[in-house]
This record gives C-alpha cells, sequence and structure tokens, in this order.
C-alpha cells in the first residue's frame, strides 16, 4: 500500500495546490491521480503567475486573443487549464456523485472586500467555465461572507479561501449554510459542493523568532486542532443534521499552505500532523512527493480538539495575541495574492507585447 494510500483510508483526500500547462497536458497529473491518489487541484493567483512566467506554453492562445484584456485574457488562459483538469477528475467527481474531484478558481483579489463585484464575477465565471466540478474561490473576509452565502444561493460551487481562525471558519460555514437554507425555502436543490480553506503554515511562520524554540510549529497545529473542533461540532449540530435529511452535503474542511516553510521541520511536518477524517489537505507537488517518499500517518486528530488550548495558552503566555494575529494574517494573505495578482497581469501584458512584436 502506498504512503498517500494510507491518508485515503483515514478519511482524507489528497488535492494538489498547483497547476500549469505542461503538469496537466504531460500525463503528470494523471499519474498523480493514479498512483499517489489525488482526487482535486486548487489554484491561486500566485500559482498561475509562476505557471505563466516560466513557461512558452501559454504563448499560441496568447497570441490568439492579443487584443482582450489581461484579465479578460488570463481567466481564458486559467480555464483552460482547469478544464483540462477538471476532465481528468470528472470520473472521480462521479464516482463520488460530487464530493471529490473538483479543481478552483479565484475570483480576482483585488475584489476581496466588495462584496457586489466579487458576486458578479464569481457568478459569471462559474456560466462562462461551463464546468460542473469547478468550484470558484472566494476570500472569507467580512465582506466576501455575504457573496459566499449569495454564490451558493445561486448554485455556485465555493472554496472559502483565507482563513485563519476557528472564529473565521464559523462565519464561513454559518454563510455556507445560510446558503443552502435559502436555497430549500425556494424549493432549490441543497446539494451544492464547498470547501472552507484554512491556512495552517503562515502561522508558524508568522512568529518565528518571538516564542521558545520548543514552540517551533506547535501554533498551525493547534489552530488547526481547535478549527477541526469546530468542524465536527457543526457536522453533529441540529441545524446541519436538518439540512442533511433535507439532501445537503458538508462543506467539508481544507488544510491550506500545508507545505513546510521551516527548515528545522520536517518536509511533511503539516501532512503527518493534520490527518483527519472528513477534511483535505491540499499539497504542493514538493510536499506530495516527499509524503509519498518517506510520509507517516500516525494517529487522527482528536474530535475534541486534543491538546489545542492547552498549547495556545503557551503562546499567549509567550505574548502572542492569536486573536489579533488571525486578523492580520487574513489581512496580510489578502495583500499577498493582490501584489501577486498585480504581477500577473503585469505578466500578461508583458507576453501580450512581446508575441505581437514577434
Amino acid at each position: 500500500m502506498s504512503r498517500t494510500q494510507y491518508l485515503r483510508y483515514a478519511g482524507q483526500a489528497i488535492w494538489l495546490d498547483v497547476i500549469t500547462r505542461e503538469l496537466v497536458q504531460s500525463g503528470r497529473l494523471q499519474r498523480f491521480i493514479e498512483e499517489l491518489h489525488v482526487s482535486g487541484l486548487t489554484s491561486n493567483p500566485t500559482i498561475f503567475d509562476q505557471a505563466i512566467r516560466n513557461s512558452t506554453a501559454y504563448d499560441e492562445q496568447i497570441r490568439a486573443r492579443a487584443e482582450a484584456s489581461p484579465e479578460e485574457l488570463f481567466f481564458e488562459l486559467a480555464l483552460t487549464d482547469l478544464a483540462t483538469a477538471a476532465r481528468l477528475f470528472s470520473p472521480m467527481h462521479q464516482k463520488t456523485t460530487g464530493v471529490d474531484g473538483w479543481v478552483s478558481l479565484e475570483v480576482s483579489p483585488l475584489l476581496a472586500y466588495d462584496t457586489a463585484s466579487t458576486i458578479e464575477q464569481a457568478k459569471r465565471l462559474w456560466t462562462q467555465a461551463g464546468i460542473p466540478n469547478l468550484m470558484i474561490k472566494i476570500p472569507g473576509t467580512p465582506e466576501g461572507l455575504p457573496a459566499i452565502e449569495e454564490c451558493i444561493f445561486a448554485g455556485v460551487p465555493i472554496n472559502v479561501t483565507l482563513l485563519f481562525s476557528p472564529e473565521q471558519y464559523r462565519a464561513a460555514a454559518d454563510a455556507y449554510l445560510r446558503g443552502i437554507e435559502r436555497r430549500i425555502e425556494a424549493g432549490l436543490s441543497p446539494a451544492v459542493g464547498s470547501v472552507a480553506s484554512l491556512f495552517v503554515s503562515r502561522w508558524d511562520r508568522a512568529v518565528v523568532g518571538s516564542v521558545p524554540d520548543e514552540l517551533r510549529g506547535q501554533l498551525g497545529l493547534a489552530i488547526a486542532k481547535k478549527t477541526y473542533r469546530a468542524y465536527r461540532e457543526i457536522l453533529t449540530s441540529e441545524r446541519y443534521q436538518a439540512l442533511v435529511r433535507r439532501g445537503a452535503r458538508a462543506q467539508r474542511l481544507l488544510w491550506a499552505s500545508t507545505s513546510t516553510k521551516d527548515p528545522t521541520l520536517p518536509d511533511t511536518w503539516y501532512v503527518t500532523g493534520l490527518v483527519a477524517p472528513h477534511t483535505i489537505n491540499t499539497l504542493p507537488e514538493e510536499t506530495l512527493l516527499a509524503f509519498a517518499d518517506h510520509g507517516e500517518v500516525r494517529e487522527l486528530l482528536p474530535t475534541d480538539g486534543g491538546d489545542a488550548d492547552a498549547v495556545l495558552a503557551k503562546f499567549a503566555a509567550a505574548g502572542i495575541d492569536v486573536a489579533e494575529l488571525a486578523t492580520r494574517l487574513q489581512r496580510e494573505g489578502a495583500a499577498a495574492f493582490t501584489a501577486s495578482w498585480n504581477d500577473l497581469m503585469d505578466c500578461v501584458k508583458a507576453r501580450t507585447t512581446a508575441l505581437a512584436r514577434a
């Protein structure tokens, strides 16, 4: 049995946190699906910026659509790749009746604090794509929450991104549930796919040098454990169970940002430490291959949060204000994606100009 198969047996899905045209066209993604049990894929502006900047595979499509704006052209490039990936995941999507086999595309990060524009773009991208196993990524900012609810009500599958705390996760879950409740009231199907993405490793990167060495790598896992407790409480709540009886499905909890940034920690730190049923772990290709080579499944996350509260108390004693840091990390995450988006638009514009001159 492969090491990644142990994760599947534990009830955890593996999604790949990268996409390039070479990946989806070369057969490498298909091998990951068949051999390493990858069952989904996510993307973001940083991922696409690197993909387009470091490849000539997009040049023909860019040259053919040189008259389009950088944003229009980017979404066409991205949807071409995601449509190819979605076809590879389609058998999984059908086999699991829509639980797995998803790919994700993010709305423009420039809209992170603009509810109305987020709703408009998310609906438009979903319609434009015509891909049944595509999720649209919307950040879980205060302004993003009503957009999430509205899009779920409209039947658009949503990947809630940029969540950093149990409180932010609960707010995103509530937005999802409200959207489903509105669909039921309107006589619509409640079976709308969604995941809620909690960013993990950025917590530990944010406190390096500010806490004792014995706490290295512990903050992200403690936050994840506490969030998993909140997740399980929602799954067993009467509110959720009432929706399940009407045909709703779970908004699954997804672990994001799970590559190890600290060289003193094992490269599979956030995979081994986050094994839990009914969850998803999104892995960069390097982390996926590392776990396939030497990863271990030791124990499952406790449904009650285990030692999360005790560990968080140690960080509080070290001067870390977790609530304030969660707000800052979400704000910084949105700013980082905005910077990547601007770099991406510049890259697409420069490539278009260069190809037109050539």
